[in-house]
């Protein structure tokens, strides 16, 4: 009973350190948008940004766009489309999860239709820390389409100057790609699931315990009686 008691209150301990999280990503997403400067910045504090909305400005380089395989998006399964933007105020690079876009099932080497504008665009999005990922059985792999990827091996791989973080664009369905990305988790839920387990197996131990230490032998007291 210690044991699984002591248990839960843990999980709710974690709970607690999960929602100050939450709490935590909440406001940062409130923050103004950063520029691309601030977000290459020497000093920027990489685990900070995480979430936090940007407004970018660059030119895209369509020649190094990944297509991440196996990916899901209302209820349908198709690629996330990855394309580096080199940015105007920055001498670096960031990568832009720019959407999910359908696979052709007759051709499953057949790339999505995605428009890629020329010249100077405009992105707006939030910070991540790698591009989703999707289990896998063996290594990344290599060409355009990939289950999934590495920043530090896509860097050493195109030789671009990439920014350690990722962007996931934000906004309505353009250029032939969905942007319904889940919401940042947490987990809060989980770990009061979690304590509401080893709290009821506390409950069930505590009353085997008044049952057979308590209640079984003043039955049987009683009936020899």
């Amino acid at each position: 009973m210690a044991a699984t008691f002591s248990l839960g209150r843990w999980q709710l301990s974690r709970a607690a350190e999960k929602q100050a999280l939450q709490t935590a990503l909440a406001e940062r997403q409130r923050l103004p948008a950063l520029a691309g400067a601030a977000l290459v910045a020497p000093a920027a504090d990489g685990p900070a940004l995480l979430h936090r909305a940007v407004a970018l400005r660059g030119t895209w380089l369509p020649e190094r766009t990944v297509y991440l395989d196996n990916r899901v998006m209302d209820r349908r399964t198709g690629f996330y489309v990855l394309t580096p933007l080199r940015l105007v105020d920055a001498d670096a690079v960031v990568l832009v999860q720019r959407g999910w876009a359908p696979r052709n099932f007759e051709d499953r080497q057949a790339l999505p239709s995605v428009a890629t504008p020329a010249g100077e665009v405009r992105v707006e999005g939030r910070v991540a820390a790698q591009p989703s990922r999707a289990y896998a059985l063996g290594a990344d792999g290599a060409g355009a389409i990939r289950q999934n990827l590495d920043l530090d091996a896509f860097r050493a791989e195109t030789g671009l100057p990439l920014a350690p973080l990722v962007v996931w664009q934000t906004g309505e369905p353009s250029e032939g790609l969905l942007r319904q990305w889940p919401a940042p988790d947490s987990g809060v839920e989980k770990h009061h699931g979690y304590a509401f387990q080893w709290f009821g197996l506390c409950a069930l131990i505590a009353l085997l315990v008044l049952w057979f230490q308590v209640a079984r032998p003043l039955r049987r007291s009683s009936s020899h009686d």
